[in-house]
């Protein structure tokens, strides 16, 4: 079993590409998406049926079946929602720990059969919830975008992959608004020392297929984007080359950005 951690500055896309590529691997493997926002929106285009959190469940019940917390997502998709205090009240990255260490005790990955573990987790690892994780996936990718401060985060993700003694598999570039610059986000990621894994462009038909609630392979599986987000699916599942982060201080990050300044 492959388990798979996607982080990025909060907006950037990430629920969006990881719903993608869940759908594009489902063709071959069993497939599991753990959604790690408080939000608990994270599965929303794999699933037609409501979720309960992982942590709602727990405070509704004593004991736990898969069923509960685990909703189909289609053909060999599974959906679950860590969940998260109420507002103003707990630590957010609770329901994360919470959540893997349900899903450990019910024996989800070995019940279901799973292949591939997908985590979508919120941008900021500085919460120990959130960088949990960091500690045990086969491999990290961060998604960004090519503006100053998606890098920013995108740096500091780096920085917390290196902390925790992981190792990078690569930077995948989403193009969010006006702004398009691949050049400042590939020489990022040589500065980093990680993979370009590649770009999904600007696509109305991503923003047709989110109204609907589905993902844009579903929805138009023979358009061009349904086809750059499979071959994106292709390559992370066939990726095995993994680096240290060399995170840059906030000096070069600023100088990094300056130099592609339009």
């Amino acid at each position: 079993m492959k388990q798979i951690g996607f982080y990025g500055k909060g907006g950037i896309g990430k629920s969006t590409t990881v719903c993608n590529i869940a759908k594009a691997l489902s063709e071959e493997y069993r497939v599991l998406v753990i959604g790690c926002d408080p939000k608990a929106d994270c599965t929303a285009l794999l699933r037609e049926e409501d979720i309960k959190t992982v942590l709602e469940v727990l405070r509704e019940k004593r004991s736990v079946k898969i069923e509960d917390i685990v909703v189909e997502g289609g053909k060999n998709i599974y959906c679950v929602e860590a969940g998260g205090p109420k507002p103003g009240v707990g630590c957010a990255g609770r329901g994360v720990i919470v959540a893997i260490e349900t899903l450990k005790k019910l024996n989800v990955f070995e019940n279901l059969d799973i292949d591939i573990v997908l985590y979508d987790i919120l941008g900021d690892v500085v919460c120990g919830g959130f960088s949990l994780p960091l500690r045990f996936l086969d491999d990290v990718y961060i998604i960004t975008s090519s503006d100053y401060m998606s890098l920013y985060a995108a740096n500091n993700i780096a920085m917390g992959v290196k902390e925790l003694k992981n190792k990078l598999s690569g930077v995948i570039y989403n193009v969010r608004g006006s702004y398009d610059n691949e050049e400042v986000v590939k020489e990022f990621c040589e500065r980093i020392n990680t993979n370009y894994i590649g770009k999904i462009p600007n696509s109305p038909l991503v923003a047709k297929s989110e109204i609907l609630g589905k993902t844009v392979i579903e929805t138009f599986p023979d358009s061009d984007i349904a086809k750059i987000y499979k071959e994106l699916a292709r390559k992370i599942y066939e990726n095995r080359e993994k680096r240290e982060p060399k995170p840059l201080s906030k000096r070069e990050l600023k100088e990094l950005a300056l130099k592609y300044l339009k």
